[in-house]
């Protein structure tokens, strides 16, 4: 047998197992979401003050913006820490 079928068939004895750990990986996640209740917090507890909501703006811009933003800053740093500086040669 080439190297290729030995990898072939040493794909094809780890597709089963694969396939099983992701769908038990699948069921238990689907089985917590589900079986976690959201009834609890319709009872306040004493002294709870949970002030206003935030609006689909004041999210995004918490969430997705802000992180999307310092990961570019970061990004952006670590890039201009690794240009060539004028005057060296390159290689």
């Amino acid at each position: 047998m080439g190297s290729v079928e030995k990898t072939n068939a040493q794909q094809a004895r780890r597709a089963p197992y694969a396939l099983r750990a992701g769908s038990l990986a699948a069921a238990t996640t689907l089985m917590t979401l589900l079986l976690t209740s959201p009834a609890l917090a319709l009872t306040r507890d004493d002294g709870d003050d949970p002030g206003h909501g935030l609006s689909v703006a004041e999210t995004l811009g918490l969430y997705v913006f802000t992180p999307l933003a310092i990961f570019l800053i970061i990004a952006g740093l670590v890039s201009l820490g690794s240009r060539p500086r004028k005057g060296q040669k390159q290689g």
